[in-house]
């Protein structure tokens, strides 16, 4: 089989830039290690930055985002109890998310991707990745196992988007790469249940640990609390989870809060993992294959778009115009924005979670900057421009 471009992976980064490259007339293979269930039942955020935004209207896949996405003009801060601030991203830098699930960004990937005939291959086994080190004479190509039978794609390029623990990264020679890792230690406990949600994503810092309110839809509340690494689902049921819940709120909030049974529930741990470079040749990583965020500033989701777009307008200019400087500078360019966001995150996990070495001092300490965040325009709008996201940078 041949194709242009090779695509590991069918997660949203793989999904959207299949759907981009098919509006510019460029060919590509999907292929993907789970079933499509599975893959739509991996429940993720869903906070939509203005740049992911625009990126899914200009593919084509925003039409239910516009009808069922929820505006929002910002997030909301809360701690020690005290009355919470709100972080306004329209009034400081002009920039407005929209809350709308991943998993219903993918059932849109999926539907435009049946509509126009795309290739999707799932249940493969044993990817391997060849000849992509773009030595003179030779040609990428993507073998892989399908009910047993060894099957092959040649290829132009091959954009790994198959995660963190996908083979593409690993196929990156020795020495090639560094990583840059910081694990927390610490894990989000995720509760999702079908009732009305607060008014605004809402961010907590307590002495109990950190907590946050989100939201998939009108009557589908997403609310997670900090615990520990050994913990495990079984020790929190419902009847313990939403007690400790509204004990980490301030009481204007918690009194909002609406119970009712999880229909999902998760422990996340958190990590920071960036890989550089993020090209190799003819080879190119895409969102978790090259950076990992933990989810306090709702990024992950948006970098994988920004490297679609980065990485997607390059390889139209090299089939349109034979211009190759956008691709060469794909992982500096990628990276800029990568690193601008995993200092985003570090600093907002830094700032609103309690660590097991904190004392008295550390916890006032962080007190004292929320308490200035919430006092000064200045700090206020560095912060809301950290969360909304630097602007997509021109290609060279």
């Amino acid at each position: 089989m041949k194709t242009q471009v090779a695509i590991i992976g069918s997660g949203p980064a793989g999904m959207m830039l299949a759907q981009l490259l098919a509006r510019h007339g460029i060919e590509s293979v999907v292929l993907e290690r789970q079933t499509r269930e599975h893959v739509l039942s991996r429940i993720r955020a869903g906070v939509l930055e203005t740049t992911t935004v625009e990126l899914l209207r200009e593919i084509g896949v925003a039409e239910r985002m516009e009808r069922e996405g929820h505006a929002h003009d910002g997030v909301r801060l809360a701690f020690a109890g005290r009355e919470s601030f709100f972080v306004d991203t329209v009034k400081t830098v002009g920039k407005r998310f929209v809350v709308y699930g991943q998993i219903e960004i993918q059932k849109d990937l999926y539907a435009a991707a049946e509509a126009r005939g795309q290739l999707l291959i799932d249940r493969v086994e044993a990817v391997a990745l060849h000849d992509f080190d773009a030595a003179p004479g030779r040609r990428p190509s993507v073998s892989y196992l399908r009910d047993g039978v060894r099957e092959r794609i040649d290829c132009d390029f091959i954009a790994g988007c198959d995660g963190f623990h996908g083979v593409s990264r690993r196929a990156m020679p020795p020495g090639v790469g560094r990583k840059y890792e910081k694990v927390y230690p610490f894990g989000w406990l995720g509760v999702l249940a079908r009732v009305p949600h607060l008014p605004d994503v809402t961010y907590v810092n307590h002495p109990r640990g950190f907590a946050l309110a989100s939201y998939r839809a009108d009557r589908l509340s997403r609310y997670y609390i900090q615990v520990p690494l050994e913990d495990r689902v079984e020790d929190w049921p419902d009847e313990r989870f939403w007690p400790e819940l509204k004990a980490r709120f301030p009481e204007d909030l918690a009194v909002r809060i609406v119970e009712g049974p999880s229909i999902e529930k998760s422990i996340a741990p958190l990590r920071s993992y960036v890989h550089e470079p993020m090209q190799y040749g003819r080879l190119f990583l895409c969102g978790d294959a090259a950076h990992i965020v933990p989810p306090t500033g709702a990024k992950g989701l948006n970098l994988a778009a920004s490297d679609v777009a980065y990485l997607g307008r390059a390889l139209v200019r090299h089939y349109r115009d034979g211009d190759d400087r956008a691709l060469a500078a794909y992982s500096d360019t990628a990276l800029r924005r990568v690193w601008s966001s995993v200092r985003t995150s570090w600093s907002l996990t830094n700032l609103l979670h309690r660590f097991p070495h904190f004392t008295p001092f550390d916890q006032k300490a962080q007190e004292v900057e929320l308490d200035f965040l919430m006092r000064s325009p200045h700090a206020l709008a560095a912060l809301a421009e950290q969360y909304a996201g630097m602007p997509l940078e021109p290609l060279p």
